[in-house]
């Protein structure tokens, strides 16, 4: 027996690649893009470790973990140029500390409101396409860390 909590981060099982497909680890945590694209190139930054809320991190750690966040920020940016992006943190049903991160476009879905979840219908994309996403956030990611 494993142990491992039944979380889908932690054991990265089919409930979590059935979702999402990993781009890169960075310091503490991994990005990974959401297969449903209503938001083009919508990304989970998932902390490493099995928590799950901020206050449970030593203040170092949650340092690196916020880091973490604006730099797959700032690569979404300088890889998809959206006009915002919304950053969120629920865990209600799945409890592991993990942030949305959902690129908004003026005149796009949601624009000037609350992202959803998971539309209806949902947009899936080729797996041309997502891989094309993930090389252009590797892309950035590389460039980010370049200049640190």
């Amino acid at each position: 027996m494993s142990h491992l909590p039944d979380c889908l981060y932690c054991r990265k099982d089919p409930r979590l690649t059935d979702l999402m497909i990993e781009v890169a680890p960075l310091e503490v945590s991994t990005l990974y893009l959401f297969k449903e694209q209503t938001y083009h190139g919508r990304c989970i930054v998932a902390y490493n470790g099995h928590v799950n809320e901020l206050y449970e991190l030593p203040e170092a750690e949650l340092a690196r973990f916020m880091q973490d966040v604006a730099r797959a920020a700032g690569a979404m940016k300088a890889a998809f140029n959206p006009a915002k992006i919304n950053y969120g943190a629920y865990s209600d049903k799945l409890p592991h500390l993990h942030f949305h991160l959902v690129p908004k476009y003026v005149d796009g879905p949601a624009w000037g409101t609350t992202f959803t979840m998971m539309p209806d219908p949902k947009k899936l994309l080729s797996e041309p396409a997502y891989a094309e996403l993930i090389a252009e956030l590797r892309q950035a990611l590389s460039a980010s860390a370049a200049l640190v």
